[in-house]
């Protein structure tokens, strides 16, 4: 696979993409006063395509974001099934992640700071169409300025029938952020003050305070912390949400910021890696399997012929004393 390069050309800061694998951003080189920042963790076999599309970089979950319980939903008094022959599943036979991060995006423009790709449901997952209620695109335009790497959604049904859906990106962050630090010297930030009550990775519908385990608002040391939880009850009276990695022993700070249309943050440690993926949502897991719970899981209406922009910004810096 050949992927796309763009390029700060005032810092050199760098991001690749692979738009044939899920337009996944898998490395972003981050300039901090002529110090190259390690941003994105991958596995070095990603490039290759021999690894699997949701393990490394910044997968990007569409039109839902993790699990699909069974992968069966129902919508409009219509079911529905993704079997595992025709979309990505885990283990234990949930769909998860969509249906755009394992399959070509195509390209729209690229010039030397960004690239914009998009995947529709009709031209680049006909095989899935069937799987949904209507059609529906994403478009995503990559820039890389400074130190920051911000990505732009635009989300729209070109059909004729109102759509659900959800947003998540799965980025693998490193920790620490240089050679100079160390994993028991980082600290994860959130503001999130509840969390989701889960049963084999899915939502029971409950919500619980957030537990002194999860709990991320005063930071939490990487070491110690070995989660995968669906946090939430973020601030509603901000308009943008944002956590971090601060790397106390290199004095560098990475910070994520986002939409507050991203209601929800999986927090999740991959086993044996320096890393930490921090993944905003616009709806829960298995959120169209708990819609007939009345609960407030985040999932959206799109009408026919509309679409709906949001974004999420990835900036590295240096710890302010």
């Amino acid at each position: 696979m050949t992927p796309l390069i763009i390029t700060d050309p005032e810092t050199g800061s760098t991001a690749r993409i692979l738009p044939e694998l899920g337009f996944n951003c898998y490395q972003f080189h981050a300039m901090v006063d002529g110090q190259c920042i390690d941003v994105i963790d991958s596995h070095p076999e990603f490039e290759t395509g021999e690894q699997r599309p949701s393990s490394s970089g910044i997968p990007i979950l569409f039109p839902f974001p993790n699990r699909i319980a069974g992968g069966r939903f129902k919508w409009e008094g219509t079911a529905y099934e993704l079997p595992p022959e025709k979309t990505y599943h885990d283990k234990t036979g949930n769909a998860i992640h969509g249906f755009c991060l394992d399959l070509p995006w195509r390209v729209i423009a690229h010039e030397e700071n960004f690239a914009i790709a998009q995947f529709q449901l009709s031209i680049d997952g006909r095989h899935r169409l069937p799987c949904w209620p209507g059609d529906a695109f994403i478009e995503v335009r990559y820039e890389v300025k400074g130190a920051t790497l911000r990505a732009d959604f635009r989300i729209g049904n070109p059909g004729d029938t109102p759509i659900p859906w959800g947003l998540g990106t799965h980025p693998y962050f490193k920790v620490p952020l240089s050679a100079e630090g160390d994993p028991k010297n980082c600290l994860i930030e959130s503001p999130a003050t509840e969390e989701w009550i889960l049963s084999d990775c899915l939502p029971t519908g409950d919500k619980q305070p957030i537990q002194p385990a999860h709990d991320l608002r005063e930071g939490a040391w990487f070491d110690q912390l070995k989660a995968d939880d669906i946090l939430s009850g973020l601030p509603e009276d901000i308009d943008q949400y944002e956590c971090l990695i601060m790397d106390e022993q290199a004095g560098l700070v990475l910070t994520q910021d986002y939409d507050s249309l991203f209601t929800e943050l999986v927090v999740f440690t991959p086993p044996e890696r320096n890393c930490i993926c921090l993944e905003p949502y616009t709806c829960v897991t298995n959120a169209l399997n708990l819609t007939e719970k009345a609960l407030e899981t985040g999932l959206r209406v799109l009408p026919p012929g509309s679409e709906i922009k949001t974004w999420i910004e990835i900036r590295a810096g240096k710890v302010i004393v």
